[in-house]
C-alpha cells in the first residue's frame, strides 16, 4: 500500500469515512481550501496512513464500519497524542472519549472549514 507524498507548504489532513461519496465530498471542500489530503475507507487503512504520514488533523465519521467512533479514535490517540481528532456524525456521540471536537455533518462547509482552521491553529502552538 502507497501513499502519496506530503506535499510541502500544504497542512495534511487524515479524513477516514466508510462512505466513499461523502468521503470524497469533504475531501473536496478540503482540497479546495488549500489542504492536502489523505483519505482512508478503512480503520485498517487509517491506522497505517497515520503511522506512515505527517498528519496535522484527523476528521472521522463517528460510526466507521459498525464500530464506535470513540473506541477507533482511541486506537489513533494512542499513535499520535498530539493530532487533533474531529468526530464528524450527524448526531453528536453520547460520549466524546478520545475526540478533539464534534462536528455535524449537517454544518455548511463554511463553518466545517472554520473549525478545521481553528483546531489546526490551537494545536500548532
Amino acid at each position: 500500500m502507497s501513499s502519496p507524498p506530503i506535499q510541502l507548504g500544504r497542512l495534511q489532513i487524515l479524513c477516514v469515512d466508510d462512505s466513499e461519496s461523502k468521503l470524497w465530498v469533504r475531501t473536496k471542500v478540503l482540497e479546495k481550501a488549500g489542504y492536502a489530503l489523505l483519505t482512508a475507507t478503512s480503520a485498517l487503512k487509517a491506522v497505517y496512513l497515520l503511522r506512515e504520514n505527517a498528519v496535522r488533523l484527523i476528521v472521522s465519521d463517528h460510526m466507521l464500519s459498525g464500530k464506535q467512533g470513540t473506541e477507533f479514535a482511541g486506537k489513533l490517540k494512542k499513535l499520535k497524542p498530539n493530532v487533533p481528532l474531529v468526530a464528524y456524525s450527524s448526531a453528536p456521540p453520547e460520549h466524546m472519549q478520545n475526540v478533539d471536537c464534534f462536528i455535524n455533518k449537517d454544518e455548511p462547509a463554511h463553518k466545517f472549514l472554520s473549525i478545521v482552521r481553528d483546531l489546526i491553529m490551537r494545536y500548532s502552538e
